[in-house]
């Protein structure tokens, strides 16, 4: 961050922060950004207090036209205690329609000519939503899609072939697919229960199309062999980025924080 911006000794009282509307022309009607940089608190290498960082966000959310939700940074994340971090986490619908322009923007061809996609679901109490949101992102290329595989973070007392079964349901009467579920299996191994899967329904290491990860674990093994795919990583983890580009180029990566930083810099050098 410029040195100007650097948080002093009295800012823990006075701190604002600043905020840039961005015009929404290519993005309509997705969103409505504003940018609003976070600056590094430097004052006796002290770091912002969860409660005051989270108040300044605020003012400047509430305070901008339009703005109804916030994306923050990875980085900004780990400086929010457990209580503000679930404040600032991005709503389902924020996430679903960023994640919905991503894939149209990224990965719609590769997805259509391969007809794959592999979905890495987060933490077990968010898999049911996230099935739902892939249903819905999805939908748009589920008549060309003819592999689709799902793994999971198994949690105690949940059969997720159970609580799912609505939404495989529908995969299998509107277009006549029938999804794998696989648990994930400590460090991201996989398991194959071929009782359900069939012995030739699973292809193990790598993949085609689409890679969409929720938050499944840093592991090298989602893109290890296989075809050219598109991984796209709700988390925007720096780790998983520099695996894909270590993959020879057969693995395109974005993330909503590279989309939206991209936005930014392309609105940043505009002359009008």
């Amino acid at each position: 961050m410029y040195q100007k911006n650097a948080a002093r000794r009295h800012w823990w009282q006075d701190a604002v922060l600043t905020g840039r509307e961005l015009p929404a022309k290519e993005r309509e009607p997705f969103f409505l950004l504003v940018d609003c940089p976070v600056p590094r608190y430097a004052y006796h290498k002290k770091s912002w207090r969860a409660e005051v960082l989270s108040a300044c966000m605020a003012e400047r959310m509430y305070g901008a036209v339009g703005m109804a939700d916030a994306w923050l940074h990875p980085d900004i994340m780990t400086l929010m205690s457990e209580e503000y971090r679930d404040r600032w986490e991005a709503s389902p619908e924020t996430v679903r329609q960023l994640l919905a322009c991503l894939i149209a923007v990224f990965a719609a061809k590769d997805l259509q000519a391969s007809g794959e996609a592999v979905i890495l679901l987060g933490k077990s109490s968010d898999t049911l939503w996230q099935m739902e949101m892939t249903g819905q992102v999805l939908a748009p290329y589920l008549p060309r899609i003819n592999r689709l595989t799902f793994y999971y973070e198994e949690a105690a007392g949940l059969d997720l072939w159970e609580e799912a079964a609505g939404y495989l349901e529908d995969y299998n009467y509107e277009y006549g697919l029938t999804p794998c579920l696989l648990p994930y299996r400590g460090r991201g191994e996989r398991t194959v229960d071929k009782r359900r899967f069939g012995d030739g329904s699973v292809r193990d290491g790598g993949s085609g199309g689409m890679i969409l990860d929720y938050g499944a674990s840093v592991d090298g093994r989602w893109i290890q062999g296989g075809e050219h795919a598109v991984y796209v990583d709700l988390q925007g983890c720096l780790a998983k980025e520099r695996k894909c580009m270590a993959a020879d180029g057969r693995i395109s990566y974005v993330s909503p924080l590279k989309y939206l930083d991209t936005v930014v810099k392309n609105e940043y050098d505009r002359k009008d």
